[in-house]
């Protein structure tokens, strides 16, 4: 018998399994790969996590670019008509005009800041702050910035720049609860709660019932109205701006409605005039979350809108030192 005889199995009655059939393997592992390759090319694409995340928000639409101002008699007649001011009067600081806050006031609400305030706010706002802000941090601001400059007819970037110049974009220590250095004013956009007896946030603190509220956002509150709502604050500053004459034009109006919301005094000048100036530079560059003010920009804001008004200042409190008794003591 030969060696391949004796390894021939006996053909009996007795049948060996069979080998079990690939086909079903394969097509299992040729799915698998198909699902794993469609996978990989959503993620590179960024069509991954599209259906499950909302798309992110845009800042809303600049209603004008505007022009940088230049210093005329025309401006400077405007600058001191919105502050009330002229070449021999007083500021008139302390005292709250009242107006009607539902449209364009005949007189404008002024903030009153505490004489702490003014000396820290001077040095606060020379050295702003140097924290970065986020994209995603700033996109939960977008849609409460579009129904305030919708509802009150404020520009949004105006509205934007305040947020900037008060709280860094609600980053600044405290924003979101108790009150400010000098214990008046509390939030994003830092409403004085203080004074009275009406105080400036209790004259806008309903704005919010005029606009759509964002279905979700940042911060907030249980309750309403509060300072610390994003929604709420922002919409009574825009309230307040548009109070005090503020419209789309980043003109001697909306310098006029800055210096109101800050205060009549020479830090409410420098605050106008960087408020303004930012607001500018945005609506001729593009909105930019953390560029700084350009130094030209202010010098120009000043030279239109803020000299002349710090000028009339400076001439109301030369007017009233009192002078020395020409009569000499014996």
């Amino acid at each position: 018998m030969t060696m391949a005889e004796s390894t021939t199995p006996a053909t009996s009655g007795t049948p060996f399994p069979s080998e079990p059939s690939e086909r079903r393997a394969w097509l299992l592992a040729g799915l698998l790969g198909c699902v794993g390759a469609a996978v990989l090319v959503a993620a590179l694409t960024g069509l991954l996590g599209q259906a499950s995340s909302a798309a992110p928000a845009l800042p809303p639409v600049v209603p004008v670019s505007v022009a940088t101002p230049q210093p005329g008699l025309s401006a400077a007649a405007s600058a001191l008509a919105g502050a009330g001011l002229s070449a021999g009067a007083g500021a008139g600081k302390g005292g709250t005009r009242t107006g009607a806050v539902s449209g364009r006031a005949p007189s404008a609400i002024v903030a009153r800041p505490s004489r702490l305030q003014q000396s820290l706010d001077a040095r606060r706002f020379v050295d702003q702050t140097q924290t970065h802000i986020f994209t995603r941090w700033m996109e939960g601001f977008y849609p409460i910035y579009g129904v305030a400059q919708r509802t009150f007819g404020v520009n949004w970037l105006l509205l934007a720049s305040i947020h900037m110049q008060e709280s860094a974009f609600s980053t600044a220590p405290g924003i979101y609860h108790g009150l400010n250095f000098a214990g008046c004013c509390g939030g994003p956009m830092q409403f004085n709660v203080t004074n009275g007896p009406v105080s400036t946030w209790q004259l806008v603190s309903n704005s919010y019932i005029y606009g759509k509220r964002p279905a979700s956002y940042d911060h907030m509150t249980a309750t309403h109205p509060s300072i610390y709502d994003d929604f709420d604050s922002i919409m009574a500053a825009a309230h307040l701006l548009s109070a005090d004459g503020a419209e789309y034009a980043l003109d001697g109006a909306a310098w006029d409605a800055a210096y109101d919301y800050y205060g009549h005094d020479a830090t409410g000048v420098s605050y106008a005039d960087e408020v303004l100036a930012r607001a500018i530079g945005w609506s001729q560059h593009g909105f930019c979350i953390n560029c700084g003010v350009e130094p030209a920009m202010v010098e120009a804001v000043h030279a239109a809108y803020g000299a002349p008004v710090l000028a009339a200042l400076t001439t109301a409190a030369t007017a009233r030192v009192p002078r020395p008794s020409s009569r000499s003591k014996r």
